[in-house]
């Protein structure tokens, strides 16, 4: 079974060489190219200021994140990467939150997560659409993913936006999967069940009604005789 991980990250600024850092985290695991509904959400303070244009961008200012825990303590750390365990990493751009990633994991003592572990869906677009916008808005809106519920950017909404569109860019999403945000508290890992479907009956109850196969069963005899394709089989036509 192929196990997943949709990620997102915001932050204070752009560059973290320049010392800019992680304040929310946020994972939707995907297994098969199915959504579980089991999510990963971690706001972060990040023991310095947020620049102006971010905030402007996701809305998350310091204030808000008085209380919250710092990246290294087990909370976040230990608690993210139980979660993402030896899994595949999906992120858009995904140069921007890998380095992220890797530089509060580094600062906290632990490993990186080796490039080889991502998935970049900016790349797999640009492969798709060669010369036009990729932009996570541009392709959901391609796609005809809703932005409805998103005024601002956030890591969960992000992130579960993202697994919608890496679902197409992987040949598009099953009919009925649901990537809408679930009720629980933020902060928190949540859980819900998949979308599970009774047995299939073998085998298939037949659409058509009695006369209507024998009406064809009369037209394979009158017209196509020997070379109807069901004789080839050693059946009948009903």
């Amino acid at each position: 079974m192929a196990r997943e991980i949709v990620l997102d990250t915001e932050t204070t600024g752009l560059d973290h060489r320049t010392g800019h850092r992680m304040i929310e985290v946020a994972c939707v695991e995907l297994e098969d190219f199915l959504p579980t509904g089991r999510t990963f959400h971690r706001l972060i303070h990040p023991e310095r200021d947020i620049d102006p244009d971010a905030e402007r961008v996701h809305g998350i200012s310091l204030a808000s994140l008085e209380g919250k825990p710092r990246f290294h303590e087990p909370e976040v750390c230990d608690a993210l990467l139980e979660f993402v365990g030896d899994a595949t990493l999906v992120a858009h751009n995904a140069a921007f939150d890998r380095g992220f990633l890797n530089f509060e994991l580094t600062r906290a003592g632990r490993g990186v997560l080796a490039d080889s572990r991502w998935v970049d869906t900016l790349s797999l677009a640009q492969k798709r659409f060669p010369g036009m916008y990729n932009s996570l808005d541009a392709l959901c809106k391609r796609f005809k993913i809703s932005l409805a519920e998103r005024e601002k950017h956030g890591a969960l909404i992000d992130a579960r936006l993202l697994a919608a569109v890496y679902l197409e860019l992987r040949g598009g999403r099953e009919r009925g999967l649901d990537l809408s945000p679930v009720d629980g508290n933020a902060g928190q890992t949540q859980t819900v069940g998949p979308v599970t479907h009774g047995p299939r009956p073998r085998p298939l109850a037949p659409r058509s009604t009695p006369a209507e196969r024998e009406v064809h069963a009369a037209f394979v005899h009158a017209n196509l005789k020997e070379k109807a394709i069901w004789l080839k089989f050693g059946l009948e036509p009903e």
